[in-house]
């Protein structure tokens, strides 16, 4: 069997093939630290046809919105968990957010830059979309998180917005620094250990920026 030949041209695309198509793109950039794949490389890493990404996406843009789409709906749909939980106090939740965003950047590194890039190549209605669909509800969760906070007396006032952008660039900064850990730091893996180590550094200095003293 020709690698790559799996096909809707013979009797159908394979199961589960837009899921595989959607993971190897992932890991691609993931490992590539790139927020572009080429289509050969792409069926070459998942054994079929690039034909399937217009089959499935229409052309490469469309497999990168997909892309784009699969990664933000599961941080909202964990964002919108986490606000409903009962019992938990803002602080707790807070820091349990934070814990989960420098997980999901070290999973996907490239997803704030290929949001950017989503949004700068798209028109007005489908930029205005991802931010409608994905940038706002994070948004409006830390004015949520931070406004209970501060009814409670355990936040300091502080502005939501400024905060998304503070806790965005901690950690996409970090996990898309490989080549500044491999020409300062002579690393250029990303480790769980290292992964764990920012994780507790980033909450303790966010979390002693915004606590009440």
């Amino acid at each position: 069997m020709v690698q790559g030949s799996s096909s809707a041209e013979h009797g159908g695309p394979p199961p589960g093939a837009r899921a595989q198509l959607l993971d190897t793109a992932s890991a691609i950039m993931r490992e590539g630290d790139v927020i572009d794949i080429s289509l050969s490389e792409l069926s070459l890493r998942s054994g079929l046809n690039s034909a399937l990404v217009k089959y499935y996406f229409g052309n490469k843009a469309g497999l990168l919105k997909a892309l784009l789409d699969r990664d933000w709906q599961a941080i909202v749909t964990s964002v919108d968990a986490l606000l409903a939980k009962d019992g938990w106090s803002p602080e707790a939740k807070l820091r349990r957010h934070l814990w989960k965003v420098v997980d999901t950047f070290y999973e996907v590194p490239y997803l704030n830059r290929l949001t950017m890039r989503m949004v700068r190549e798209s028109d007005d209605t489908e930029a205005r979309r991802i931010a409608d669909c994905y940038l706002s509800p994070i948004y409006r969760a830390y004015e949520e998180l931070i406004g209970d906070g501060v009814r409670a007396g355990v936040f300091r006032e502080i502005d939501p917005q400024l905060f998304y952008f503070t806790v965005t660039g901690a950690v996409d900064r970090f996990f898309s620094a490989r080549l500044v850990l491999k020409h300062c730091f002579d690393q250029d893996t990303l480790t769980e250990e290292l992964r764990d180590r920012y994780r507790e550094h980033t909450i303790d200095i966010i979390m002693a920026g915004i606590l009440a003293r």
